[in-house]
């Protein structure tokens, strides 16, 4: 059984602003948002929450477009100003990260896919829990050619997982109050059944 992970701007299931809008608004979402943690948090930017918000609102495409554009503005800023070393390592690491993060949206869209029958708020978990784990497990499988192996114990896995949940609930909040502020014409609610 083939994987039918294409699907039409009206599957995607959180919906704060018009469907002709809706890969702008997340493009412009997860642009400021990874520019705060980028800022906030350095190289633990939560690329599992954004990959999961892309992959909710967006189809498969437009999301892993709207994650590269977080990625790159979280390497801007790595690069330019918190002044990461410009060294083969740290350059390695920045691709694997984005490597990582298109991975865990293409497995939440996957996700999102084979969990239609549930709400989205019951989907949402579900989709982060599959996009972090791909997403951790991505960037550990290249730590025995680039190292930091060490950075995989539970309890930093664990505190990045909370902190990628809590961007994830800040982030679906973002998008009910734009939902609220500016409903659009067909009223279709943020979080479908």
């Amino acid at each position: 059984m083939a994987l039918d992970i294409t699907t039409s701007p009206a599957e995607a299931r959180l919906t704060p602003v018009p469907r002709q809008h809706a890969a702008a608004f997340c493009f412009l979402l997860l642009v400021a948002a990874c520019a705060l943690a980028s800022f906030a948090f350095a190289c633990a930017t939560p690329f599992a929450a954004f990959a999961v918000i892309a992959a909710a609102m967006l189809p498969l495409r437009s999301a892993l477009a709207a994650v590269v554009g977080a990625w790159l503005v979280n390497q801007g800023i790595g690069f330019g100003a918190l002044h990461y070393p410009v060294d083969a390592n740290t350059l390695a690491w920045g691709v694997a990260i984005g490597v990582a993060a298109l991975a865990a949206t293409f497995v939440a869209r996957v996700v999102l896919q084979r969990s239609r029958a549930l709400p989205l708020p019951a989907a949402l978990p579900l989709m982060l829990l599959a996009a972090y784990a791909t997403y951790e497990l991505a960037l550990l499988a290249v730590t025995p050619v680039l190292g930091g192996a060490g950075s995989f114990t539970l309890a930093i896995v664990a505190r990045l997982g909370l902190t990628s949940a809590a961007w994830l609930v800040g982030l679906v909040a973002v998008c009910e109050i734009v939902r609220l502020l500016a409903p659009f014409k067909s009223n279709r609610a943020l979080i479908q059944k």
